[in-house]
């Protein structure tokens, strides 16, 4: 018997789908500067121009989502409402089904079972919500170790000894239990955003222009002088690296601890080896003065919408261009004879 698909395995579905068909569809439009009604057949390829403009989907002709598009070319793309929009509207489906399925087999959460928890620990996000207990933590602390992926016999009889002590039936409110899913669900795709997202457009863009490269979870380590760790993605393979790219997501808060991180991975691998071009590309909100700092680290730091410009100057470089490498970085570590 297969286990229900959690949560988060839902979310990362619809999240990949959605960057496919942004993918396509930017480079149908190239890089949306260019498009056209026809480009618009795929449902989700509407969501993502209208979120991506601020408008709130709706149902809309490709034709209405052109005109929409030329009215507001003078606005900033939000990338990121382009793709969670549309993740957040099917994952609303989803967790309806989930609460559906959990009323229908408690018998309207009067009767919590120990077997069909074991069964389905994909129901754990739900169960945790009408228990009350909203920290995974505090979840630990009365249950022991468990997860939407297995929830052992033991855990599964304290879980619904719990449930039948904190739920009332009478007051469970679907609509209550929807918006502490949400919260949920918002942790999870902010998780799939700086995982998933940015690396897919750096990926595909790798792959327009036929580069050789390595994923960060596709070679075991770069060297570097402190310590060996992976990059997000090395080029041309782990062998002989020529560039690495890292890539990051940022809020205005954490800029400053996220440089810091970025920027001591860069001195460590381009201090093991001198001629290693590296490169960050960013989003979000990073202050002036961190971009700044770590432009003089990175040989290239670039916002992703110039992903493509940054990958050509990278082929370059891996072809002989001495010219697109900016910084040598001396860096060793040496005992005190």
């Amino acid at each position: 018997m297969t286990t229900p698909k959690t949560l988060y395995q839902r979310a990362d579905e619809e999240f990949r789908s959605f960057i496919n068909v942004y993918l396509a569809l930017a480079q149908d439009s190239k890089g949306l500067t260019a498009l056209l009604p026809e480009h618009l057949a795929d449902e989700r390829a509407k969501i993502i121009v209208m979120a991506g403009l601020g408008i709130p989907p709706r149902k809309a002709t490709p034709e209405e989502v052109h005109a929409e598009w030329q009215r507001r070319q003078a606005l900033t793309f939000d990338l990121e409402a382009a793709i969670t929009t549309g993740v957040y509207t099917n994952l609303r489906t989803v967790v309806e089904a989930l609460y559906e399925e959990v009323r229908v087999q408690t018998n309207n959460f009067t009767c919590f079972d120990q077997a069909y928890l074991v069964a389905n620990p994909h129901v754990l996000p739900l169960m945790q919500h009408l228990s009350g207990v909203f920290s995974k933590a505090k979840l630990k602390e009365r249950i022991g170790s468990v997860s939407d992926k297995n929830i052992s016999r033991p855990a599964a009889e304290r879980l619904c000894k719990l449930l039948a002590e904190r739920v009332d039936p009478n007051k469970v409110v679907k609509e209550e239990i929807l918006i502490r899913l949400g919260s949920t669900l918002e942790g999870i795709v902010r998780d799939l955003v700086g995982r998933v997202l940015l690396e897919s457009i750096v990926n595909a863009a790798l792959r327009r222009r036929g580069l050789s490269f390595l994923r960060e979870g596709e070679y075991v380590t770069l060297q570097g002088v402190v310590y060996d760790f992976r990059a997000d993605f090395i080029l041309p393979d782990a062998t002989a690296p020529k560039a690495f790219i890292e890539v990051r997501k940022s809020s205005s808060r954490h800029a400053s601890l996220y440089a810091k991180d970025k920027m001591f991975s860069a001195i460590n691998w381009k201090g093991k080896k001198p001629d290693l071009l590296g490169a960050l590309v960013v989003d979000g909100e990073w202050t002036r003065e961190t971009l700044r700092v770590m432009s003089n680290i990175f040989d290239y730091v670039v916002p992703i919408g110039r992903i493509d410009e940054l990958i050509q100057n990278i082929e370059a470089y891996l072809a002989g261009d001495r010219k697109k490498l900016k910084w040598l970085i001396e860096f060793r570590i040496t005992p005190v004879l």
